[in-house]
């Protein structure tokens, strides 16, 4: 009785080692087994090359241009697209108020409040520069004196600008070259925050003041990309109603360029007897955007008229950089080396 029950128990054991093993064996391809099935890994699908995409091609000769020193660029792509005489070193007037102006922006709140100084009041005055008008004692806040700054190019709103955000002008000049080099405007050099030739001893101007047409662009690509400044150069008038911490105050933009093109954003007009007349533009169309400099574009007269050569030029050269083809852009070239030992 027990050997039978013994059998019985083995064939029972057989019977269920068959009913595991079988069906594995089924659904298992030839050379296969289940832990090399579980862990097979899907193959990657590749990642696709993204389209390039088109950039304006300089294909034409650039416009003649009446100013000693030219520079155009695409602001989107950073390409240049007309450069004459574009790094050479010249007195840059006015103009030097895009990095006065960038700085302040980035090292003082929009709302502080600034107190006028005399010292301010007195620069255009004893300089001969130009003047937003600002009254000594007047408190207002910093975004309104950078519209003085930026719009009637007043020389007392950048020494006021100067003394509020470093403590004094030669401080805050500090600043500003050291922002250059972090910049790389290898080209560019500061004496003072509003661009006037001060004279050294024997009536000679500072020849350390000084920037390039080029350097001129690439900085003001970089001072666009901050909102409030945008808005502050592309404004053609502000007012300022009078309260009990300031005069009342209207300026007007010296840029004609923002009046006499269409697309026109900014930025900074510069002039001065050593400099000539100095203009720094940007524009949109159509999707694309320019910025230019032009630097000693014909004597300084005393006026803004928007028929000067400095308006009449960066119109044609923005003209001509509007219409330059959108191509792709020029598949990078591989250089081929020899190898050691190779010939």
């Amino acid at each position: 009785m027990k050997r039978r029950q013994l059998v019985a128990t083995v064939l029972l054991v057989i019977v269920v080692e068959l009913l595991i093993t079988v069906p594995l064996l089924l659904f298992t391809r030839p050379g296969k087994n289940i832990v090399a099935i579980t862990n097979s890994t899907p193959t990657p699908t590749p990642t696709p090359t993204p389209t390039p995409r088109p950039i304006l091609t300089v294909n034409s000769t650039p416009p003649a241009v009446s100013a000693k020193s030219a520079f155009l660029m695409d602001a989107t792509t950073g390409r240049t697209l007309m450069n004459v005489n574009g790094n050479a070193r010249l007195p840059m007037a006015s103009t030097t108020k895009i990095m006065t102006c960038i700085i302040a922006l980035q090292k003082v709140n929009p709302n502080k409040i600034i107190t006028i100084g005399q010292d301010a009041v007195n620069e255009p005055i004893e300089n001969g520069g130009s003047s937003a008008g600002l009254v000594a004692g007047d408190k207002m806040p910093m975004i309104d004196l950078l519209y003085a700054l930026m719009l009637p190019s007043g020389d007392d709103a950048a020494i006021a600008v100067a003394d509020s955000v470093s403590g004094s002008t030669a401080s805050f000049v500090t600043l500003m070259n050291q922002h250059a080099v972090k910049l790389g405007l290898t080209n560019t050099h500061y004496v003072n925050p509003d661009g006037l030739p001060y004279d050294l001893p024997g009536g000679n101007v500072n020849p350390q003041q000084y920037s390039s047409a080029a350097d001129l662009a690439k900085l003001t690509a970089y001072a666009m990309q901050n909102e409030t400044f945008s808005q502050i150069v592309n404004t053609q008038e502000f007012d300022l109603s009078q309260t009990s911490d300031y005069h009342a105050y209207t300026w007007d933009n010296t840029n004609k360029l923002l009046q006499v093109y269409p697309g026109a954003i900014g930025v900074k007009t510069g002039s001065t007897g050593e400099a000539g007349n100095c203009l720094v533009f940007a524009a949109k169309q159509n999707g694309q955007y320019l910025i230019g400099a032009l630097l000693d574009d014909g004597d300084y007269t005393g006026t803004e008229v928007a028929t000067q050569s400095r308006f009449t030029d960066a119109a044609t050269m923005l003209a001509w950089g509007f219409s330059l083809p959108l191509l792709p852009p020029p598949s990078p070239t591989v250089i081929l080396r020899n190898r050691g030992g190779e010939h």
